[in-house]
């Protein structure tokens, strides 16, 4: 009994810490995020107007927050199947095809991860710029460019920004499948091929159901982080310009923020957990599958 006992302290010491610090700097903020949106106060005064849900009222009615949330959505959307897509092809022909040099393109392909999101804005602002952007300048070649092709404009800079958050988080994921495909057994593509499977057939039947654990793992979390992460490189490369064409939803509430419009922000902080949250739930329910084993 004792030594159970002593066994109990010991661990509630080491964990005692890290729920305490999780407490004050992650439970307490996220309920004074939901306490402030019900209220309404000016951005030097301590003084808070109790409003209710008119925050959220004028939220859903704010063209503007609509659009943001549109422009995250479709970065989510389209990041994550782009993303997945090739980072899973990737890791699939370097795992299984005889390539001269995979270290090198393992290497490669996992170097823009490790740049901050803001060298990889101006490494990326660098290549859109219309005068002599890298980009103008090898369409350049082939055709006339007396009207540069304006990439972060209106119309292409949200195309701009997924190609930029593509590029940075393929090398990544793509490891990370190359991992799991490295545990399948050879034995099983061996005995496809016997039966005739090819080398597409096999992909489906049995590299993505024997790693599909994983692929769901990091398939929550990406969609979670994209909004994250959807912000630094807007918040980097646009400041959400042109004319809002770029806002997402994390950049709108830090601008209503620093227009004094704190209730108002904070119901916006809301709106985007209870999204987080509930999108979460929904990809972790739509991507349920019966583990395999091998």
């Amino acid at each position: 009994m004792r030594k159970n006992k002593d066994r109990s302290v010991f661990l509630f010491l080491c964990v005692a810490p890290a729920v305490i610090l999780f407490f004050i700097f992650m439970i307490v903020p996220t309920i004074n995020v939901f306490r402030m949106s019900l209220f309404e106060r000016g951005a030097y005064s301590p003084t808070e107007t109790f409003v209710g849900l008119d925050n959220f009222k004028q939220l859903f009615a704010d063209t503007n927050f609509i659009r943001s949330m549109q422009n995250t959505i479709l970065l989510i959307i389209v990041v994550t199947i782009v993303t997945f897509g090739f980072a899973l092809v990737f890791a699939a022909i370097l795992t299984r095809e005889k390539i001269k040099g995979q270290n090198f393109f393992r290497v490669i392909f996992y170097i823009p991860n490790i740049l901050s999101i803001v060298v990889i804005s101006g490494i990326f602002s660098a290549i859109y710029k219309p005068e002599n952007g890298m980009l103008n300048s090898i369409i350049g070649f082939f055709k006339d460019m007396t009207d540069p092709i304006l990439w972060k404009g209106e119309k292409l800079v949200m195309i701009s920004i997924i190609i930029a958050m593509v590029w940075q988080a393929i090398g990544y994921y793509m490891v990370m499948y190359m991992a799991s495909m490295a545990s399948v057994p050879m034995s099983l593509y061996e005995s496809a091929s016997l039966d005739g499977a090819g080398r597409l057939t096999q992909f489906f039947q049995i590299t993505l159901p024997l790693i599909w654990t994983n692929i769901r793992t990091t398939l929550t979390f990406f969609i979670i982080s994209t909004i994250n992460m959807a912000f630094l490189f807007v918040k980097a490369m646009t400041s959400g310009g042109p004319n809002g064409a770029s806002e997402v939803a994390l950049s709108y509430m830090y601008g209503q923020k620093d227009a004094g419009l704190y209730g108002y922000s904070m119901a916006i902080g809301v709106v985007i957990f209870v999204f987080s949250f509930a999108l979460s739930a929904l990809v972790n329910k739509a991507t349920e599958r019966e583990p395999l084993e091998f």
